[in-house]
């Protein structure tokens, strides 16, 4: 492994560019590499197996372009995926995993809320993350729909306004003082969440964590880029590049390849 190769991250399509750009943020000497499979978003409606698969996919493609470490920029990915993932491959992975823990912790009430696919509710590492807090009371709900208008840029659409609604209602209320958004995609909605929301409900997310925990691996393994150098971004798509492009405010170029 060379300090120099880039950092390689994969998502089910555009969302895990929220955990993208906290990793740029906290180590800007280092190269990136995000995949984005939108071609076969969402994964949360998908069987485990079918989420296995994608995820051996995405790691060889990274693999291919030498990145020393791979995040699996996707919830639904790491709640099915990161244990064959690590027992497959010899390189370090970092997951993403709903943020349960600090808002239980912090949490006056112990009313949680959780917005997240319905891989992620439905997998066994969820159900594990849940058993340690059994004295917090935790709402859970899928979010049909909210992925796939995501992906067609349509974050500001009505349909999407109406979904929200919807899904957040019911948790104000159960008085929950804490949301946890359980999917890389839903923090692109953090500004709508937030008209919907009393002002002391708390929204947590989950892209510092993991670009705390890129950064710590990397140190262990002494592979952290020290070079002042800026990092440089290489984008990649299977499918319409188009949203991607525009999550990253036409910056970066997206190369589309066919995979």
């Amino acid at each position: 492994m060379s300090n120099n190769n880039p950092i390689g991250l994969f998502d089910s399509g555009i969302g895990g560019t929220s955990i993208w750009a906290a990793i740029n943020d906290l180590l800007p000497n280092e190269d990136t590499i995000y995949l984005a499979d939108s071609k076969n978003a969402p994964y949360g409606q998908k069987s485990k197996e079918e989420i296995i698969r994608l995820c051996f996919k995405n790691t060889e493609y990274l693999l291919n372009q030498n990145c020393k470490i791979i995040v699996v920029a996707c919830n639904t990915a790491t709640t099915n995926a990161i244990k064959e993932l690590r027992a497959k491959y010899n390189v370090p992975f970092i997951g993403i995993e709903p943020a349960i823990k600090p808002a239980a912790v912090n949490s006056e009430k112990h009313i949680i809320g959780i917005l997240a696919t319905q891989g992620t509710l439905n997998s066994e590492l969820f159900h594990q993350t849940v058993q340690k807090y059994q004295d917090t009371k935790i709402i859970e709900q899928i979010g049909h729909g909210l992925v796939g208008l995501i992906e067609n840029g349509e974050i500001n659409s009505k349909e999407m306004d109406l979904l929200l609604h919807q899904y957040l209602e019911p948790m104000i209320e159960a008085n929950i003082d804490y949301l946890v958004l359980g999917c890389s995609h839903y923090p692109y909605l953090i500004p709508q969440i937030k008209k919907i929301l009393p002002k002391h409900i708390k929204i947590i997310d989950s892209g510092e964590a993991v670009a705390r925990q890129t950064k710590k691996v990397l140190e262990e393994k002494g592979a952290l880029n020290i070079e002042p150098n800026n990092g440089k971004a290489i984008f990649y798509s299977n499918s319409n590049p188009s949203v991607l492009v525009e999550i990253l405010n036409h910056v970066y170029e997206v190369k589309c390849v066919d995979f």
